[in-house]
């Protein structure tokens, strides 16, 4: 129990650099104990980090986020094909199963910690006007860090993205990898046509729930909207939350996908391996090995078939700039050779959303970290996989409605809400600010006078901005962050957008519904934005442009689109242009961003990606041509640059890919 203790609180100590003091400390302690001796005996346990690589193999998948653990997963499913998975970061911890603890992962080293670059339009209530990217560098990704919700978007996104010219991408194809991955376990939702059984992903709703979502449905109702699965056939309407999680635990990809095909004989894992660049040979301009580093050692692998990178919308475009893929001109400024001249980096979209709307209420309803017992409410998690500790990151509800700019006559609203029985004074400081990296001026002023009281709030986003940002190289060194430019609002027209949809949510926390529990706004208004009449237009968008927050979807940096597209990166197949033997598969591919929260989309990219390659390589003629030699790299130290002989099948067709 001892050892364990240790173990535990090293884990801690270094997920968060400090163990913080105070009863929170006992239920963190007590759950990572019981998590660390679950993992010991569980059958699917942890992938193994392989210290002993193949100089060569078939696929290689950087990232291993919520797209590349399915890519991996799926391609190694083919039993003659030798699969590497690379990832940056480390595994998982204790800490990452706790659904509630979500926030406490930001910012840690499983946090890639971006940040974007100052603004003069939006993050104004944020330290240096910057706002943090939290983005996963772990196994499993960003599906380790986020809060857990799964959401499809809307059917209008994909039909949208067909008629971009992407055959194949229409909402009644990809609805079936939607299904494939899913085990829906809510028994009213997975007999319906809409929803999978049996995938190797777990969604279901929290077994926990505050009665103040409920009233957020009920006053949806109130408003005009359904009660209804936002995940089905129409998505305007109200919802309790549903997410990834499995027996009151976070379900990442890691668990999901990783840990069934820990053994199998095709599939390697290497973990803590920061990719540098992918090697193109420039006179074939083919894919040929992935270089990273890995405790301090230079490695050099050979792909026989196929690059894939799934290394998300931030480092999937600085991997490829990196090696020279890219806008010539900007890869040129920093000395790199350029190989394929493409708009890499370019059409960053993410939704924004308004934060700061808090609802103050009477009865003890809300969750207020201090006033839980922390053992009651650690027993009731370990034992019962139950409690406050099995939320979603804290959001209980889901809405998507219609403001004045969007059309009505279809079904493909613009505005989406995230309610929390909770706000950034629940925690009287503790973490939420830290997370947003408010400002402590602005906390101290508004909500410090509220801390610890029971309140909920309602979060509209943007989904459908019509902004765009970019993602740049600050340097040619791989280990110096990019430069994200989130270029919020820069069409004033998501300003105002997001204005109607503070609006619609004053008009639901209004409902009588909201009534029994004393319910009523908070207003205080923000230092910034004293010059407007409290909630007018003007004070509204103050508000939007002072507390923008990432709602931690970034996409579109690698676009896909057909060949006449100037913007598209990669085709309909996701095999770079002018590139053989490199595909992009994450959420760098999206033309447009989803309508919703990004993490199921990514996951349904990756399993019809995987499909394409299968479909490519075992049945597609021109990806079959004539045996050749293949030698692969490896480098470990600093100057063995040795070609060396593939140990792989002298019997397999050595098949390069051809556009």
């Amino acid at each position: 129990m001892v050892l364990n203790l240790l173990f535990i609180t090293t884990v801690i100590k270094s997920t968060f650099g400090v163990v913080t003091t105070g009863l929170w400390l006992i239920p963190l302690l007590l759950a990572a104990i019981t998590y660390y001796r679950y993992d010991a005996v569980d059958p699917e346990s942890r992938p193994l980090d392989q210290l002993n690589l193949w100089p060569e193999y078939d696929f290689i998948v950087v990232g291993s986020g919520s797209a590349g653990a399915v890519v991996a997963n799926r391609l190694s499913e083919v039993r003659k094909w030798k699969v590497l998975l690379i990832e940056a970061g480390p595994d998982e911890n204790e800490i990452s199963d706790v659904p509630s603890l979500a926030a406490y992962l930001q910012l840690s080293k499983l946090d890639w910690a971006y940040k974007t670059e100052p603004s003069t339009k939006a993050c104004l209530g944020m330290q240096n006007n910057r706002c943090n990217w939290p983005r996963g560098r772990v196994l499993g990704g960003s599906s380790v860090l986020n809060y857990m919700l799964y959401v499809r978007g809307n059917r209008h996104d994909y039909d949208h993205w067909a008629a971009l010219g992407n055959p194949g991408w229409d909402y009644e194809q990809v609805l079936h990898y939607f299904k494939k991955s899913e085990d829906n376990r809510n028994p009213y939702l997975s007999k319906s046509g809409y929803h999978g059984r049996g995938g190797l992903l777990t969604v279901q709703e929290s077994p926990w729930h505050t009665p103040l979502v409920a009233a957020f449905v009920e006053a949806g109702t109130q408003l005009g909207y359904d009660n209804r699965d936002i995940n089905g056939a129409q998505q305007a309407g109200f919802m309790i939350a549903q997410g990834t999680i499995r027996r009151g635990s976070r379900c990442s990809t890691a668990k999901a996908f990783l840990r069934p095909i820990r053994q199998r004989p095709n599939f390697h894992l290497s973990m803590n391996s920061h990719v540098t660049r992918v090697i193109i040979e420039p006179g074939t301009m083919r894919a040929q090995a992935v270089e990273f580093v890995k405790h301090g050692k230079v490695y050099r692998i050979a792909a026989r078939r196929e690059v894939i990178l799934s290394a998300g919308a931030i480092n999937t475009p600085q991997l490829m700039m990196l090696s020279g893929l890219g806008p010539s001109k900007h890869l040129q400024q920093h000395g790199i050779r350029v190989l394929q001249d493409l708009p890499v980096g370019e059409n960053m979209q993410d939704h924004v959303g308004m934060g700061g709307l808090t609802f103050l209420v009477d009865k003890p309803v809300a969750i207020v970290q201090d006033r839980f017992n922390p053992t009651a409410v650690t027993f009731q998690y370990v034992l019962r996989e139950r409690g406050p500790m099995t939320t979603l990151g804290g959001v209980e509800g889901l809405a998507f409605v219609h403001t004045p700019y969007s059309n009505r006559s279809i079904d493909w609203p613009d505005i989406q809400f995230h309610m929390a029985p909770a706000s950034i004074n629940s925690d009287n400081g503790a973490r939420v600010k830290k997370v947003m990296g408010l400002k402590e001026s602005i906390y101290q002023e508004v909500y410090h006078p509220i801390a610890n009281k029971d309140s909920w709030t309602i979060m509209p986003l943007l989904l459908r901005p019509r902004s765009r940002g970019t993602v740049r190289l600050r340097s040619a060194n791989p280990f110096h962050y990019p430069l994200i430019d989130a270029n919020y609002f820069n069409d004033p027209l998501d300003a105002k957008t997001l204005v109607e949809g503070a609006k619609i949510a004053l008009r639901v926390a209004e409902a009588e519904v909201f009534k029994q529990f004393g319910s009523r706004l908070w207003r205080k208004p923000l230092p910034n934005c004293k010059q407007h009449k409290f909630l007018s237009d003007a004070y509204l968008e103050c508000q939007v442009r002072t507390i923008s927050m990432t709602i931690y979807h970034p996409c579109g940096t690698a676009k896909m689109g057909p060949s006449w597209d100037p913007e598209a990166v990669v085709d309909p197949r996701l095999r770079v242009y002018g590139v053989r033997g490199l595909r992009v598969i994450d959420a760098s591919i999206m033309p447009t961003i989803s309508s919703g929260n990004t993490n199921a989309p990514v996951i349904m990219i990756a399993e019809k990606g995987a499909d394409l390659i299968k479909e490519d390589w075992l049945h597609n003629p021109e990806y079959k041509v004539k045996r050749q030699d293949s030698q692969g790299y490896t480098r470990h130290g600093k100057s063995d640059n040795r070609l060396i002989d593939c140990p792989c099948d002298d019997n397999r067709d050595a098949a390069l890919s051809v556009h």
